[in-house]
């Protein structure tokens, strides 16, 4: 497991019944966790709870805040600044696990600048959400471009890219994942690296239905062809339940290194530390890196 350990304005207090009692930047939430499957403290009693989020037995669920807090808040990691705030379906618009991806793509980004410091390295982050992985990536000078069907998520990632100093370097896009990989590869436009971070279940606007099990693999066949000569890297991050890390490897190796790609695989599961010195489980991600870029 990679541990996103590098937070200073975000900790996870407790874990106990399914929930995460967690800071961010000094509002206290207490939110629903599928990995959280013990029992311990009873942290409804922890003082100073901000919100709590209770989920509906016919599904989705709904916040009840408990004391006055900021309808929307900043939160900072590293030179890194993004919008948070309590959103449908427990969400609060940012993954603190994903911190740990993010560290190494700017490390990669980084070397290849380094390597040629003249060089356009043009980013394609799809299933984009609220842009964490595309500030992350435009701060190292990358061109990236973010692509989500969610407009109100496209100007939040809009909104965290300012924040974060980046006024330019971004290119947002409010469109069909699937349908906008399919123009690229018509226009014969390529990229030097693909973030995708699909969903379990989804509906295209045409009412195409989207399911990872059947529709990630032919989906990162098509994206490997937008994929430069020598590629920096894929990264893919999975949230369904019981999609292993080994699973991620498999398809990577497939659609990319048997392919002629040179680099290496390597899938992980991602996590965030605990006050109660346990790491909490937090989804999976695979990662291809370029034979320029590795190690």
């Amino acid at each position: 497991m990679k541990l996103a350990a590098g937070w200073k304005e975000y900790r996870i207090i407790g874990t106990s019944d399914g929930m995460k009692l967690e800071d961010w930047n000094g509002v206290i939430l207490l939110r629903p966790d599928p990995q959280v499957i013990w029992t311990g403290a009873d942290l409804y009693l922890y003082p100073g709870i901000c919100a709590v989020y209770h989920r509906s037995e016919s599904g989705g669920g709904r916040w009840e805040n408990r004391k006055s807090f900021p309808q929307e808040w900043k939160i900072s990691y590293r030179d890194l600044s993004f919008l948070v705030k309590p959103m449908g379906f427990k969400h609060t618009g940012l993954f603190p696990e994903q911190a740990v991806n993010w560290d190494a793509m700017r490390g990669i980004i980084a070397a290849a600048k380094k390597r040629d410091p003249g060089r356009q390295i043009k980013v394609l982050n799809l299933f984009a959400y609220t842009g964490g992985a595309s500030v992350a990536c435009a701060k190292e000078g990358a061109f990236v471009t973010h692509v989500d069907a969610a407009k109100g998520m496209v100007e939040r990632a809009s909104g965290n890219a300012r924040l974060s100093g980046i006024n330019e370097g971004i290119r947002y896009i409010v469109d069909d994942c699937s349908k906008f990989v399919a123009r690229e590869i018509r226009r014969g436009n390529r990229y030097d690296a693909i973030i995708m971070d699909p969903p379990s279940y989804g509906r295209g606007p045409g009412g195409e239905m989207w399911k990872i099990e059947t529709g990630l693999f032919p989906f990162m066949q098509e994206c490997s062809k937008l994929l430069s000569e020598n590629p920096l890297f894929v990264l893919i991050n999975s949230y369904t339940t019981g999609l292993q890390p080994s699973v991620l490897d498999n398809m990577l190796e497939l659609t990319l290194r048997r392919k002629g790609f040179r680099g290496c695989v390597e899938a992980y599961e991602v996590g965030l530390p605990t006050e109660e010195g346990i790491c909490l489980p937090c989804g999976a991600s695979g990662m291809f890196v370029g034979e320029n870029y590795v190690g």
